[in-house]
């Protein structure tokens, strides 16, 4: 029998060194990645507490909209504020290019890390410093301006934790530059022989264009949120009326950064969609180079369809059409991707693993939310839909049906290669089918009560407005989503120590990280990678059994993968 592509039982990336401080002040890729994706998840863990407490607050007999006191109205509109700012801020920008970025982009690329280790290291810590600020804002006052931190309300309100949040985005915002510019870096510099742009990995192409959006896009928004800062301060008058300011001047702004914000959350998931279907398909990815142009072509229209946020701002008819047919032009791309990869299903050989059913889920959250983003591109019916219900259902079915599935389906992809061990199994097959199931129950019954009028943002409506049977399936479904969540969760965690041994290449990718073992050494390869084939030519490999799982059909002398077997 050969030996085992797995290195749990020999010196691996987690075992190289030991102690708190070998993890929190190493400049090793993978180990910042582990680190930002726990961050992430204990985050989420927060913002998804908070959104059950919405949920509840909302659920009919639970409160009565006609006795509910102030207090219990500002308790409603910090949890709105909280939910929103960390699952934002925190969780859905960060979670698939920092985390599984920062894990996999430079396996990928075949090199030992990104251009800039110290940057890296930097960009996680201040990303916690950043995280640390927003939840600091629990204790010291009541956040409740909405993540968006309009003013005039948000430089009016006299708490203190308007400040430390804003502060907080902030510095965020300076991790996810750095964290981009060494992405874009990394994979114009540090491409191996042979891998041209157009034999790299779609993820690589997902990630690279979400980091032009992140180092064009942040600085606008941190701009506005220092702006904010001076005007909260000092007193002088940017955005408040009262001091001679402009409050539609601070959506101009903050509508720029956070339109592109939407694909910095979404591409990433869409790089992660491309890799599965190729793998579980057993068939190249339909279309290849026009997917690529997409993963560009939607960074370059997301810096110019900001103004649909704005139909109802007072901003001229004459720019609203235009904003108008531009935000159409963004569903172009969007749709050549999903069609691609619909294609290249097509009469594929489908495994429905794990990973493969959070990406077929994708398909169809995401066809729902994009499709119901053309309500809002269009005039006539973006101003009746406008902070309704409407905005809410579509939002969350593209930031959490799509991007936050990616998320997870990506985890469960690569987790493998992470940990050394399979989190495959009913299991968590079934947290899947739950999950699933449990968001459309939440927020499809949110888009007919939306187009009803049912405002968003109230901390509870009356009877009379009949949105009580809307507001109950939304919260059963919140439970069944919860539960789904829950089980996901805890098959990774269960699979770490009841987890099969993964070998090198278990899902039969062709990319250059499944050519390690796993999990990988501390500097990926042990010599220098192989020349570079098609990232999604699947007669490359073949099944060898449960121990080595796939391996090359035609192994050469440089071979990483079959290198680390004949050292070990």
């Amino acid at each position: 029998m050969a030996p085992s592509t797995n290195s749990l039982d020999r010196t691996n990336y987690l075992n190289a060194t030991k102690g708190f401080r070998s993890w929190f002040m190493t400049i090793d890729h993978k180990r910042l990645g582990l680190m930002y994706l726990w961050s992430v998840i204990g985050c989420f863990i927060l913002g998804g507490f908070f959104a059950m407490k919405i949920r509840w607050t909302l659920t009919p007999g639970v409160t009565d909209f006609m006795t509910q006191t102030v207090e219990q109205m500002n308790a409603y509109n910090n949890a709105f504020t909280v939910h929103g700012a960390v699952m934002i801020f925190l969780v859905i920008i960060p979670s698939i290019p920092a985390a599984l970025g920062n894990f996999v982009l430079p396996i990928m690329l075949g090199v030992k890390d990104v251009a800039f280790p110290k940057l890296n290291r930097l960009s996680y810590h201040l990303w916690l410093i950043g995280a640390l600020l927003f939840v600091a804002t629990l204790f010291i006052g009541n956040l409740d301006t909405g993540w968006t931190f309009y003013p005039p309300y948000s430089t009016g309100h006299t708490d203190v934790s308007v400040i430390t949040a804003v502060l907080g985005a902030f510095v965020l915002g300076f991790s996810s530059i750095f964290t981009g510019l060494n992405f874009i870096v990394t994979i114009h510099k540090m491409r191996p022989p042979g891998m041209t742009w157009f034999k790299m990995p779609l993820f690589l192409w997902a990630i690279y264009a979400t980091a032009i959006i992140q180092i064009l896009a942040t600085p606008v928004v941190g701009i506005s949120l220092l702006l904010l800062l001076v005007e909260k301060t000092m007193q002088i008058g940017i955005f408040t009326p009262a001091l001679g300011g402009d409050p539609v001047f601070f959506q101009h702004l903050f509508w720029f950064y956070s339109h592109p914000a939407v694909y910095v959350m979404i591409l990433p998931g869409m790089g992660v969609m491309s890799e599965l279907f190729a793998t579980f398909s057993r068939k190249p990815i339909f279309g290849y180079k026009s997917i690529a142009m997409a993963s560009i072509a939607i960074a370059i229209l997301s810096f110019i369809v900001w103004g649909h946020h704005m139909f109802v701002s007072g901003q001229s008819e004459t720019m609203s059409v235009i904003f108008s047919a531009l935000t159409f032009s963004v569903a172009v791309p969007s749709a050549i991707k999903v069609f691609n990869w619909i294609a290249t299903l097509y009469k594929g050989s489908i495994a429905f693993t794990t990973p493969m059913l959070y990406g077929l889920s994708i398909i169809w959250l995401f066809g729902i939310g994009g499709l119901t983003g053309m309500f809002h591109s269009t005039l006539g019916t973006s101003v009746h839909l406008h902070d309704t219900y409407f905005v809410v259902a579509h939002f969350h079915f593209v930031m959490v049906g799509s991007a936050l599935f990616g998320f997870i389906g990506g985890i469960f992809y690569w987790w493998p290669k992470m940990y050394g061990r399979m989190a495959e199994g009913a299991l968590s097959k079934w947290g899947c089918l739950l999950s699933f199931v449990g968001f459309n129950m939440t927020f499809l019954p949110l888009f007919p009560a939306g187009s009803r009028g049912m405002p968003r943002r109230y901390a509870g409506y009356t009877e009379a407005a009949g949105f009580d049977s809307y507001n109950m399936a939304a919260t059963v479904g919140a439970v069944v989503l919860a539960v789904g969540l829950c089980m996901a969760l805890y098959s990774l965690i269960r699979s770490l120590k009841h987890g099969e041994k993964a070998p090198a290449n278990p899902w039969g990718g062709v990319t250059l990280e499944w050519q390690c073992t796993s999990p990988p050494p501390e500097h990926n390869f042990d010599i220098d990678p192989p020349t570079v084939d098609d990232p999604y030519d699947m007669t490359l490999v073949e099944w060898r059994g449960q121990e080595e799982g796939f391996l090359p059909k035609n192994p050469r002398s440089d071979d990483p993968c079959i290198a680390d077997i004949q050292k070990a």
